[in-house]
């Protein structure tokens, strides 16, 4: 309220995100989406230090961006992972390369609507020119971008990028095999995808391209295998802090799944996926704010329980679950209501498992 009282009266606010590209003299490669974000801000920073060019992955991710800024001689390139709340706040903030990687409902405790989200994630483009690039997901109809478009998508044979057969293909060459990455689903395919538009963006060849991103190591809390009992795989998402993410989780189960989900309200709607966990979960266990919500969503096509603790779930999940069972720990909102973040809440989860298991 202070905040926006003060641009009532005419004041002018700008966000770290603006006021370090004041003062950035080098090449900037945006990315944003609701899920994905720091996993393609990484494989482009692996990407383009292996292929030679002196890359930090900072912004959202970690670092700040004006952090990065004061130690530029350093580097050749930024890639800075940018959130709508970020962007809200910019007036020039102009990246070379503009990477889009998608939009599905998230922080509607802070938007008004889904089309008020996107206006705020859709500014990354606003001072983009013609001789920029924007990299976008060909399934999401965008307005019209000054930047030259190169899209990608898992699904449709008319982006420049698409998947066949396992294969990832440019305009229909195939460049990249995701079997020669360690990365697995489709979610992680089309952050590769996003991954190598930068780089034909940025004129980085295939070959040099594909050393940095078949060496890239999945970061944590991401469909992270931690452990098994007997015969009970554990896997911990809890970056999954919105729908998509959890929906994509589930997606990429081959084996029958015993869920954990829940946490702090943020207006989502879990009945829009109710479909695929029919399909996948055998059992659901609910946690946190949500848990009233998504047992009366989910209650029809799966038997719910709830726990008052991560730890009670993981012992109910214990018991749901038997040998060949994945027991899939992927919240599907946030974790503000019982953890610090969902490093914590994820590390929480490690930790139970691993004590479990010895």
């Amino acid at each position: 309220p202070l905040v926006q009282n003060f641009c009532r009266q005419g004041a002018e606010f700008i966000g770290e995100l603006e006021l370090a590209f004041h003062f950035c003299e080098r090449p900037v490669v945006a990315i944003t989406g609701t899920n994905g974000k720091t996993t393609t801000t990484q494989l482009i920073e692996a990407m383009l230090n292996t292929a030679g060019r002196r890359t930090i992955a900072c912004g959202n991710i970690g670092m700040p961006f004006a952090d990065a800024v004061q130690r530029q001689a350093e580097f050749d390139i930024f890639a800075v992972e940018v959130s709508s709340f970020q962007l809200e706040t910019i007036s020039t903030f102009r990246p070379e390369v503009a990477v889009w990687l998608n939009l599905t409902p998230d922080h509607l405790d802070r938007y008004r609507s889904l089309a008020e989200y996107r206006a705020a994630k859709l500014r990354i483009f606003e001072n983009q020119r013609s001789s920029d690039f924007a990299i976008t997901n060909y399934s999401d109809d965008l307005p019209k971008i000054a930047a030259r478009q190169i899209t990608f998508s898992p699904y449709s044979r008319e982006a420049d990028l698409t998947l066949e057969q396992g294969f990832v293909h440019f305009r229909g060459e195939p460049v990249l095999e995701m079997q020669q990455t360690r990365l697995t689903g489709i979610h992680n395919a089309e952050n590769l995808m996003a991954a190598l538009g930068t780089a034909y963006a940025l004129g980085i060849s295939w070959e040099k391209a594909k050393v940095g991103l078949a060496g890239y190591q999945l970061l944590p809390h991401r469909c992270e295998k931690v452990g098994e009992i007997a015969g009970v795989t554990f896997v911990n998402d809890s970056k999954a802090t919105n729908l998509d993410a959890l929906l994509k989780a589930l997606v990429s189960q081959s084996a029958p799944v015993v869920l954990i989900a829940g946490g702090k309200d943020k207006g989502f709607q879990f009945d829009a996926i109710a479909g695929a966990v029919q399909e996948k979960v055998k059992h659901a266990i609910l946690i946190g704010e949500m848990a009233g919500r998504i047992d009366e969503s989910w209650s029809r096509v799966v038997p719910c329980t709830r726990a008052d603790s991560l730890r009670a779930a993981v012992d109910q999940a214990r018991q749901k679950s038997c040998a060949g069972d994945v027991v899939l720990f992927s919240p599907g909102t946030s974790s503000f209501d019982m953890f610090k973040d969902y490093a914590d809440r994820g590390n929480q989860f490690r930790e139970i498992i691993q004590e479990l298991a010895r």
